[in-house]
């Protein structure tokens, strides 16, 4: 019987860290000091922290170490598994990891329920995930609940989607199982596209049957036979395990005809993306589905009304998906005992940037944005102070530090503040605030479909009229500009990912306006180079 076992974070982040070669080093390590009687080294998913090296846990010891090369795999095998001492200079700090482990005795500190096996179990090895009532909930559904009671389970839970709207689920699933139609489908959004967000990847990564699982729920809850995951191609370690994942399912009879022996029957395909940011829009992601180029449709009609072939269709994104069996094998109440009044359930947050402990979060809906940089995050590396936090990605909101107690949850907008897509990206006291705003408006200049003038050519205008006051040729004119441009696009572009723009872009005018004067003065930046004003030819 082994005693212990040796966990290596395989994601696409830690295998270009050159994770699959420590883990076959360690297995070679083990069988040449003859411990394979005794050791078991196994890949698993994300372990939740990102830093320079590969993250390697030691099981049942609770051991987390840092690996960077050959003589770090060999010391741990030499050391911890052969003697029996941890290698204390490769070790993690036992903090970082309590925030981190989804143990009991980490609840305190971290709920997880999207993430409840990502870091725990090998994503490539169903029965592992069986283990952990891995399709109990399908089993429970189809035996025992009518189509109706499940939406009613998701209603009550008041669970919300996860991608950024924030619409509920529950009545989401209702309108498509109340539409009439001969066919309709189950589509998960899988193009995460907001920069600095890789939530969606890691739950892919580290626990695709979770997603697999809660789409064949839906399809049963809504009267669909049909799913098709749409993932970006760049996803490569996703697309792997979810194809082994949907293989297995198939084998094991949790997709295909009369699963576990009922008549409902429900196929699963996949999709991949050409990484267009506007397809994680419900309706453009529909027509990239079809053939067609990605840009969105008019609505109403919606998709659960007429989605995919204009027939009725159900779209959540990962996260979304990945809560459904927790809630169905757990119950609404104890959803709901979980995060605010308005926003139950927990949130996964991507903490990026000048931040010591990068990487996914798990909490409570309402943890406020100090919480998530300095309990979670670690704070900033370096003894730098912080300049700004962008909460919900590139679509979400600058805040000043003096902002950081605001709970984040669907309500936080009210008062300024974004959940959007969970993305916590810290800013130090280097950062500059006019090239965070021209960045972003860049990235929307390029993502821009083009469909509508609004966002074509406002985002054009942002971007000139950022980019000269980078360089010190800007006036402060330009700012009330700005702001008309943000306003205008709100109001008149066609879908989300125009009006979206002022966000970002008015709350970085509104909270750093000083900043932004002081580059129309030219004064000292630590980021921009002003141009030097050009000489005039003397007559000759």
């Amino acid at each position: 019987m082994k005693t212990q076992t040796v966990l290596v974070s395989v994601d696409s982040g830690s295998v270009l860290k050159g994770a699959r070669y420590y883990k076959e080093l360690f297995q070679e390590l083990v069988n040449q000091y003859n411990l394979d009687s005794m050791v078991e080294v196994l890949e698993t998913g994300s372990l939740g922290i990102y830093r320079e090296g590969v993250l390697v846990s030691i099981f049942p010891d609770g051991v987390y170490y840092e690996v960077c090369s050959k003589d770090d795999v060999e010391k741990v095998v030499s050391e911890h598994l052969l003697k029996g001492r941890a290698v204390s200079a490769l070790m993690i700090d036992e903090e970082i990891i309590k925030k981190n482990q989804p143990t009991e005795e980490a609840k305190t500190s971290e709920t997880r329920i999207v993430l409840r096996n990502v870091g725990v179990i090998d994503p490539l090895v169903i029965e592992e995930y069986i283990a952990r009532d891995g399709y109990m909930a399908l089993g429970k559904v189809l035996s025992a609940m009518k189509p109706s009671d499940v939406i009613d389970i998701l209603k009550e839970s008041a669970l919300r989607g996860r991608g950024g709207a924030g619409f509920p689920t529950g009545k989401k699933w209702e309108f498509t199982a109340k539409t009439d139609s001969d066919v309709k489908y189950i589509l998960c959004n899988a193009d995460e596209g907001e920069p600095g967000t890789f939530k969606d990847r890691l739950i892919m990564e580290g626990d695709p049957h979770a997603v697999i699982e809660a789409m064949a729920i839906a399809g049963y809850s809504v009267g669909a036979s049909k799913g098709y995951i749409y993932i970006r191609g760049e996803y490569y370690g996703s697309i792997d395990n979810l194809n082994k994942a949907i293989q297995d399912a198939y084998e094991w009879g949790f997709l295909g005809k009369n699963i576990l022996g009922t008549s409902f029957s429900f196929d699963l395909t996949i999709r991949l993306g050409a990484g267009a940011y506007i397809c994680g829009e419900e309706t453009a992601l529909i027509e990239s589905i079809e053939g067609k180029p990605g840009r969105p449709r008019f609505k109403p009609p919606y998709p659960p009304v007429a989605g995919l072939y204009q027939k009725p269709t159900v779209v959540n994104n990962v996260e979304t998906f990945a809560n459904v069996p927790w809630i169905i094998l757990n119950g609404a109440k104890a959803f709901k005992e979980i995060g605010t009044p308005s926003s139950s359930g927990t949130k996964v947050f991507t903490l990026v940037g000048n931040i010591r402990n990068r990487g996914l979060v798990e909490v409570p809906m309402g943890t406020s944005v100090f919480d998530l940089v300095y309990r979670y995050g670690g704070g900033l590396p370096g003894g730098k102070s912080l300049k700004m936090v962008q909460t919900g990605g590139t679509a979400g909101t600058f805040i000043r530090p003096d902002q950081l107690n605001v709970k984040l949850d669907y309500d936080s907008a009210k008062v300024g503040v974004s959940i959007g897509s969970g993305v916590i990206l810290v800013m130090d006291e280097d950062s500059c605030s006019v090239e965070a705003a021209k960045v972003a408006m860049e990235f929307f200049e390029h993502e821009s479909c083009g469909k509508c003038t609004p966002c074509r050519e406002g985002t054009r205008m942002a971007v000139s009229i950022l980019e000269g006051i980078s360089k010190g040729n800007g006036k402060e004119s330009d700012l009330d500009l700005l702001l008309r441009i943000s306003d205008t696009m709100e109001e008149t572009a066609f879908c989300g990912l125009g009006q979206a723009v002022a966000m970002p872009l008015r709350s970085i005018i509104e909270n750093f306006r000083e900043d932004f004067l002081k580059h129309i003065r030219k004064e000292p930046c630590p980021v921009c180079v002003y141009e030097k004003p050009k000489k005039r030819k003397t007559p000759a």
